[in-house]
């Protein structure tokens, strides 16, 4: 398990990583929605996760899921570079109910985040804009070329959770052992 400690005046942050686990998750974040995206993204990507945040959440969640998407970003990099021996793309749809979401990535050491889901307003307590917050964080910090992108739905909460499954199994995928690539880039390094 790889561990990384974020302290600000706004956020105290520990979480602990196993790209190659088997998907086991203990989560508390402090935001009851996002937990619930975290734990599925674990168990889809086969990577366990210990994830404590400690926010101001009296203010709102932006700080919270923010940093938490810098942190699990930044170990998911720690992890994955220099990419060797991985597959290194990966995509995914993923359909809950009406919904269904489009990952596709590239472990490229360049981020770069297309993002098109059609979510406003709230789904319970959490604001729906800071979906893409999160995303944002954490592929900027982990470095990939990723695109979300909302295929078909209507429910909030069926599309953001088929976003967050598309990106755990694409990353499943794109981090899958594969030894007869090497290093996969034309320019023998990533």
């Amino acid at each position: 398990m790889k561990t990384k400690t974020r302290k600000t005046k706004e956020t105290d942050i520990t979480i602990s990583l196993n790209l190659n686990g088997k998907g086991d998750s203990n989560i508390s974040t402090g935001v009851s929605f996002l937990d619930h995206m975290l734990e599925s993204f674990s168990k889809h990507s086969l990577i366990d996760l210990d994830i404590s945040c400690k926010g101001d959440t009296h203010i709102d969640d932006h700080h919270s899921v923010e940093d938490i998407g810098i942190v699990l970003g930044s170990l998911i990099a720690d992890a994955i570079y220099p990419v060797q021996a991985m597959e290194r793309f990966g995509s995914a749809n993923i359909v809950m109910d009406e919904a269904c979401v489009s990952c596709d990535l590239d472990l490229s050491n360049r981020p770069f985040l297309v993002y098109d889901l059609s979510v406003t307003g709230k789904v319970g307590q959490f604001d729906t804009e800071l979906v893409e917050e999160f995303f944002r964080a954490f592929v900027l910090n982990a470095r990939i070329s990723t695109h979300i992108i909302q295929l078909r739905g209507r429910n909030k909460h069926h599309i953001i959770e088929a976003a967050f499954k598309s990106l755990a199994v694409a990353i499943r995928r794109a981090t899958t052992k594969n030894a007869r690539v090497g290093i996969p880039s034309t320019k023998d390094v990533l």
